[in-house]
């Protein structure tokens, strides 16, 4: 019987970002649903923490690391992160059909996840079945599977728009809020952004996304039954999350982190975090610290080197995690001395998932990544939205607009520094207002919808079974 048992490769592109939801994606098919799990980890430099998340992994799944040799002659240091990954990913596709090709047994199916999808094709050699995971939003998915049909319609820059975006069966998306590579349509990350969203539609035979009902049924649903969308998404969608980490229940030695939390009041704490790699110009830092500081409110910030200027904000992307262990310079002079009784600073990788479990987090100033928001939700803590780069603007108007779980700047932050005053504000909001609690309320109601969609019978639970039982009928004919 354990022959006939469902063996999926899945590929991650570099960086911690991608290989976080890659890696929960292949546990939960391994644990939850018995299948064979291989990953297919393209690697660079690959930080201590990336390391350690394989090596933990290695126990459910089986991991086969595509190291990248120098690729300095392909790209040039301006370029985007997206751009970056694209080249990469496509060197990448000889070291990936070797790997597939050296298997034993080989896989059945071959899931690319959003920055592979141009190794699809390898698939086809081997007669696998090929799938895309996409770890964004339905709201990205759609955004993205329908820019072939924008870029036809809409002329000139989006973001020189008045008009939102028109998307069939979904709300309108604010050009504001679209993703990093639609920006600027005349640069090359536009050009891979678009082949990207065609390629999910084109390439494959379905879409996995990491979202579930509760957060955005109606762009799920459109992304199912409206038939103009529909007529430009052919594959079948499946809502498989929100998978995320979860507290290590074993528990290792705790962290100075963690020892500061637990002399905190209940719900006091907001925790500040831009994830593994945001960074912020000196001058926000210095304005985030003075916000701090002048909302009197607890916090734990996880404090990175500034960005040389106010756009380099994906600077530390594929660096993470490897932060000096030392008192940062670039704070507001006696910062240290007069916050010492409320705020903690750590340069460090930190365990996120534990601190937003933690008792005394009650608020959290985060850049949205989609991991972050679905690990803020899962642990009942509404948010300060500070979208840095990719669809973090997206994300954040799930979370302030749709969901009303969150706090945002006037202006995102990606446009003009946010003053003092303004941050001062957006803490106490969340943190001490009769709507910060309604909303720690509301999230709190949400995160347990969410661990009800992942559990037998749930509906993101029944959406994998229902990719599965398609995988395993499709084995049996082939």
């Amino acid at each position: 019987m354990d022959q006939q048992k469902l063996h999926v490769a899945i590929i991650s592109s570099p960086g911690m970002g991608h290989l976080i939801p890659v890696l929960l994606l292949g546990h939960r098919l391994a644990t939850h649903h018995h299948l064979h799990v291989t990953i297919l980890a393209v690697t660079t430099h690959t930080s201590a923490v990336e390391s350690q998340l394989l090596i933990d992994s290695a126990h459910t799944i089986n991991i086969v690391k595509i190291p990248l040799g120098d690729l300095s002659s392909l790209l040039n240091p301006h370029d985007s992160v997206v751009t970056h990954l694209a080249v990469m990913m496509r060197e990448a596709r000889h070291g990936i059909r070797s790997a597939i090709s050296a298997m034993a047994p080989r896989p059945d199916v071959l899931i690319a996840d959003l920055f592979s999808t141009e190794s699809l094709p390898v698939a086809d050699e081997f007669r696998l079945q090929k799938y895309v995971y996409v770890s964004g939003s339905a709201r990205f998915v759609a955004l993205t599977t329908y820019l072939a049909v924008l870029d036809k319609e809409v002329k000139g820059q989006y973001v020189d728009r008045t008009e939102p975006l028109v998307i069939p069966g979904c709300d309108p998306v604010r050009c504001e809020d679209v993703p990093d590579p639609m920006l600027d349509r005349d640069d090359q990350q536009y050009k891979e952004y678009v082949r990207m969203g065609i390629d999910f539609v084109t390439l494959s035979d379905g879409i996995l996304t990491n979202t579930w009902t509760d957060f955005e049924g109606k762009w799920i649903k459109a992304l199912k039954c409206n038939e103009i969308l529909r007529s430009v998404v052919k594959v079948p969608v499946y809502d498989i999350g929100p998978l995320t980490r979860e507290v290590d229940e074993a528990g290792s030695e705790k962290s100075k982190v963690i020892e500061w939390l637990d002399k905190q009041p209940a719900e006091s704490v907001l925790f500040v975090s831009f994830g593994s790699g945001g960074t912020l110009s000196a001058e926000q830092t210095a304005e985030l610290a003075w916000g701090l500081e002048l909302s009197q409110q607890r916090f734990l910030w996880v404090i990175r080197p500034p960005a040389g200027s106010s756009t380099s904000t994906d600077g530390a992307f594929f660096t993470a995690g490897s932060g000096p262990d030392e008192t940062p310079e670039y704070l507001p002079e006696g910062f240290l001395t007069r916050t010492q009784n409320i705020g903690f600073l750590w340069t460090m990788w930190a365990p996120q998932v534990e601190i937003l479990n933690h008792r005394s987090v009650g608020g959290f100033l985060t850049h949205c990544g989609l991991n972050s928001v679905f690990e803020s939700i899962k642990g009942g803590v509404p948010m300060i939205v500070w979208p840095l780069y990719a669809e973090q603007r997206l994300n954040a108007s799930i979370v302030t607009e749709d969901l009303k779980v969150g706090v945002r700047p006037v202006v995102w932050p990606t446009k003009k520094v946010v003053g003092r005053e303004e941050i001062e504000k957006m803490a106490r909001r969340l943190m001490e207002s009769e709507e910060g609690k309604k909303m720690r309320e509301k999230v709190k109601e949400l995160g347990e919808n969410a661990k009800e969609a992942l559990g037998m019978n749930g509906s993101s639970y029944n959406s994998m079974c229902e990719f599965i039982k398609c995988c395993e009928m499709k084995m049996k004919r082939a």
